[in-house]
């Protein structure tokens, strides 16, 4: 009896230590990121479907306040001290991590080739050999506009930039509204909700853009001082006192139903369905006559990098290859209305002002701001110019000839395109 009780024992023994031995050790990945926003979309719906497949994979998500974010990820990185993930702002931040060594070549990471070369472009090496980030979303520039003001003045959604300016006299004639809700205080919206907006169906979108860059196109070119004049063209549609109105007041301005149409983009979805109580509506950035091609900015937003020290590379692996799949994009676009997934795949968005946008790619030809990649390495900085100049146009301050004189200038000051 006492032999039989030993050998039970021992076999308990035994059995829990192998028991033991079996039970997989846990890893925990932190993500760092300065979307302190989205923190409970992370935790409550993204992690916890990762983790529902891959159960021995813990993932915290660590953000840091979006301006100081580049300061701590910095240090972090420096002292050995940064999380798994990396979240990565588009362009030269990012690239100048991958030089230095901090953020893995991705290049071969499986799932990679379901990104497009538009979609890859704010986190490649300046000769596109090199990917060192998993693309995760972009915003699409357009047009919001009162969908109850459109019809209390029996007015059609513009297609062509004759039809825009049309409607835009009609809605001023009414005197019941202002046509645009746009100021110029903060000169930023200037280029990015009108420069940025409207110029690609000048430029051809990526044609022009990648133009700029090998030096073959230049800023004084017709397409570029066609679209000053077209922003200049807005100047009578804009706000009383549109030089004193900040990106708030004109948003504010929007959302009360005192103006009819908001140039922007889809990053406005959650806050304008929220504060408004209207219908709304968006459509694309108008063409020179019907049947030209439309081009979209269809900016790169955001993406995610591998810490090239990570204690834990396959799980961090894991992650990413994840990342590329069908059902990331669509939680994570379906979580934040108006940040579109970047891969080919198809989506399908709950919410509908999102899923017109994103119906947008099916119609157009993307790209994205021309100023963002290489271009604004230098001194005069070429994004901060475009600010300037833009804001100065609409203010009549300067000529769309002026303009591009002087934007061409600063970028020649230093700007010399590879051979």
């Amino acid at each position: 009896m006492k032999k039989a009780l030993t050998l039970v024992l021992l076999a308990a023994v035994v059995f829990g230590a192998l028991g033991c031995a079996a039970k997989p050790k846990e890893v925990t990945l932190t993500i760092e990121s300065w979307r302190n926003d989205d923190l409970a979309i992370w935790t409550d719906q993204i992690i916890p479907a990762f983790q529902k497949k891959n159960p021995g994979i813990k993932v915290v998500f660590q953000p840091a306040a979006p301006a100081e974010y580049n300061g701590v990820l910095n240090s972090k990185l420096e002292g050995g001290t940064a999380g798994d993930l990396i979240t990565a702002r588009p362009f030269d931040a990012s690239l100048k991590l991958f030089e230095k060594g901090y953020l893995a070549d991705l290049t071969s990471l499986k799932g990679m080739e379901n990104f497009g070369a538009v979609a890859k472009s704010a986190w490649v090496t300046d000769d596109g050999s090199k990917v060192f980030a998993v693309p995760m979303a972009s915003v699409i520039h357009g047009f919001f506009y009162n969908k109850d003001i459109f019809d209390a003045l029996k007015l059609k959604v513009p297609e062509t930039k004759a039809e825009f300016m049309a409607v835009l006299a009609a809605i001023k004639k009414d005197g019941k509204y202002v046509p645009i809700a746009m100021g110029t205080s903060d000169l930023w919206e200037a280029a990015t909700m009108g420069f940025q907006n409207i110029g690609p169906n000048n430029w051809k979108g990526e044609e022009g853009r990648k133009a700029l860059i090998a030096g073959t196109g230049k800023y004084t070119d017709p397409a570029y001082v066609q679209t000053w004049k077209d922003l200049a063209a807005w100047k009578p549609y804009l706000p009383s006192g549109f030089e004193s109105v900040k990106y708030p007041d004109a948003q504010q301005l929007f959302t009360m139903g005192k103006a009819a149409i908001y140039p922007t983009g889809s990053w406005e979805i959650s806050q304008f369905e929220k504060d408004s109580s209207f219908k709304l509506g968006v459509f694309m950035p108008p063409v020179a006559k019907k049947g030209d091609t439309v081009y979209i900015s269809d900016h790169t937003d955001i993406a995610l990098g591998m810490n090239a020290k990570t204690k834990h590379p396959a799980e961090a692996t894991k992650f990413l290859e994840w990342m590329t799949t069908p059902e990331f994009a669509e939680l994570y676009a379906n979580a934040l209305p108006g940040f579109f997934p970047l891969s080919n795949g198809a989506v399908t968005l709950k919410d509908p002002l999102a899923q017109e946008f994103l119906s947008w790619r099916g119609k157009a030809q993307s790209t994205i701001r021309n100023s963002y990649q290489i271009l604004s390495r230098g001194e005069p900085n070429l994004e901060n110019e475009l600010w300037r100049v833009s804001a100065a146009v609409i203010n009549g301050k300067l000529t769309p000839e002026k303009a591009a004189a002087e934007i061409q200038a600063g970028l020649d000051k230093w700007y010399k395109p590879a051979k």
